[in-house]
């Protein structure tokens, strides 16, 4: 793990406080197999940091500006739950800043998770105290990959949107950390509405800091026709889950084989997964 650890430090100087988001390369990404399944998974990581009760985010919270040499050990963890699925959608990353040893967390993960495809979404730029960032874990090339800087008082929320399949009828999956209001909640999923409109086929996940149906028929969401994990999905705090804060919504059009609140402690969050395939004969029209 340390030979890893040093060769990051090596490799990752550029993602050192001051650079933008960043992506791998997808030359050597396999394509999307519109056919089977996607194994689908959101995951609030907390940048690395093991909370498993709520003194820890006052005895921990220096874990917040600082680096810890557990903070590798539980990446390392986190990515072996990574590797069992296709797609991920990773919350409250580092981008590469001195909490994280300038090492950045996405990469860090897909590389771990032997995932090929990886996008860094920044979102908060704290030069070298934090670089805070969304993630996109992939094993299939996307058509391609979007990132949008959501609305609020406070700038820092982003969301990512890859779309996958054919161009004329693709899979479309957003990727979002939304706040903490409500308002600012409602001017967010008002911008998520109209990115998702002229699509058939979608799933939105992520953190979005609110039940499922507040958001489905209190914010913009209501004009759609996404189906929800059920109530009982909760997900926060993970160590006595009370609230469910994390989400996987879905176009009715997309057939779901399972959905899951994963028990996999190692952030404040507990990750959601899904599994998903469009529907029979998807490219016969085509």
């Amino acid at each position: 793990m340390y030979k890893r650890i040093q060769k990051r430090l090596t490799d990752l100087r550029a993602a050192r406080a001051g650079v933008r988001g960043a992506c791998s390369g997808d030359e050597h990404v396999p394509e999307f197999e519109s056919h089977r399944y996607i194994r689908l998974l959101t995951f609030n990581i907390q940048v690395g940091i093991n909370t498993s009760s709520y003194r820890h985010y006052l005895t921990r919270s220096w874990q917040h500006f600082l680096p810890h040499r557990s903070r590798f050990e539980n990446l390392d963890r986190i990515a072996s739950l990574l590797s069992h699925y296709d797609v991920v959608a990773l919350q409250e990353c580092d981008g590469g800043s001195l909490r994280s040893a300038y090492i950045n967390q996405v990469q860090y993960l897909a590389e771990a998770a032997g995932i090929p495809y990886w996008y860094q979404q920044l979102n908060r730029n704290l030069g070298q105290l934090a670089q805070h960032s969304n993630g996109l874990l992939s094993r299939y090339r996307p058509l391609d990959v979007t990132e949008h800087k959501l609305p609020g008082l406070i700038p820092g929320r982003g969301a990512i949107v890859a779309r996958y399949g054919v161009e004329e009828d693709p899979l479309v999956l957003v990727m979002m950390h939304l706040s903490l209001s409500r308002s600012a909640q409602n001017k967010q999923l008002g911008m998520v509405r109209d990115l998702i409109a002229d699509y058939r086929h979608v799933v939105l996940m992520g953190d979005m800091n609110n039940h499922a149906e507040e958001l489905l028929t209190r914010s913009p969401l209501r004009e759609t026709d996404l189906v929800p994990l059920p109530s009982s999905a909760h997900s926060f705090p993970s160590w006595r889950p009370e609230k469910a804060l994390d989400h996987i919504m879905v176009s009715p059009s997309l057939d779901i084989r399972r959905s899951e609140v994963v028990s996999y402690p190692m952030s404040d969050h507990l990750p959601i997964a899904m599994d998903v395939a469009l529907p029979k004969g998807y490219l016969e029209t085509f």
